[in-house]
């Protein structure tokens, strides 16, 4: 199984490889933005002809320079069902889920993004936070599919249910977006409407909830919500957009900080993230690495 990844090497420059088992050789890239400006054709002609092995890396979010991360709501029909349990409103995410325009919200800037055992964020003023975890669809900056990345949507559910006019401030925090830091190419996945997703959420090293599913269950296709994004809308570097979720523990079940939350989908790759309290305890843990 072969990723692409973005790494510093061992004298600190940050690169673009292609990470193959152990085996990490670098593109002929300086950053994924550069990367995902050229069509995909190109991109996998480029990881055909990475250079020699290089060690001493640590890999890093796979976004930078311009890119964003978009996320897709209601997407699922247990989605639906969850943000209508959870809404004093729940009218409108059945509409929403029936409706022919899709649900699409901006998530982070690439400088917000977390990656793998980096930490996720509950927001110091709501009393439930759920993690979502979605498939991400890396695209080019002319919206083709790259890749694919593992995404957990962190979200504040009590802040959200209160009001859907509150969803900015539910979804955008810090500490609120995490990436697999491996990018599964997209000419590898021979289906993505046929992938298993799990999620796991360990509290004291005990496991209190577990979920799966599959993007087979998607209401909207990929395809179809990356050209709704793309409408009136440009990603001069490219961008992720995640699909949505269908795994969504029950409304007594919401985050503490020092859970750990691990999501793996198959054929793409897994991420795990530890839960701290605050942006200002994302900051402390960042710096001690």
């Amino acid at each position: 199984m072969s990723h692409l990844v973005r790494f510093t090497d061992g004298t600190g420059t940050v690169r673009v490889g292609l990470l193959t088992g152990e085996e990490l050789r670098p593109l002929a890239v300086a950053s994924m933005s550069e990367l995902l400006r050229r069509p995909v054709a190109e991109i996998r002609a480029l990881a055909d002809a990475a250079g020699e092995p290089v060690s001493g890396a640590r890999l890093l979010p796979p976004l930078d320079g311009r890119m964003e991360v978009w996320a897709a709501g209601v997407t699922y029909l247990r989605s639906e069902e969850a943000r209508r349990e959870e809404s004093a409103d729940e009218d409108i995410y059945a509409r929403v889920y029936r409706a022919e325009r899709p649900e699409l919200f901006f998530k982070a800037a690439a400088w917000r993004v977390m990656t793998d055992d980096e930490p996720i964020a509950l927001r110091a003023d709501s009393p439930n936070t759920v993690p979502e975890p979605e498939l991400g669809l890396v695209l080019t900056s002319a919206g083709e599919i790259a890749g694919y990345v593992v995404v957990d949507d962190v979200s504040s559910r009590s802040i959200e249910g209160e009001n859907p006019l509150y969803l900015p401030q539910a979804k955008i925090y810090t500490g609120s977006c995490a990436v697999s830091a491996r990018v599964r190419p997209a000419w590898e996945v021979p289906d993505a409407l046929a992938l298993d997703l799990r999620m796991r959420i360990l509290r004291d090293g005990r496991e209190v909830f577990t979920g799966s599913a599959g993007t087979a269950q998607l209401n909207r296709k990929p395809p179809e919500l990356v050209e709704y994004l793309w409408r009136d809308n440009d990603f001069p570097d490219g961008a992720v957009l995640s699909t949505g979720t269908s795994i969504v523990p029950g409304l007594d079940l919401g985050l503490r900080a020092g859970d750990v939350v691990e999501i793996e989908i198959g054929e793409v790759g897994s991420l795990r993230s530890p839960v701290v309290l605050g942006a200002d305890a994302v900051r402390r843990a960042l710096a001690a690495r």
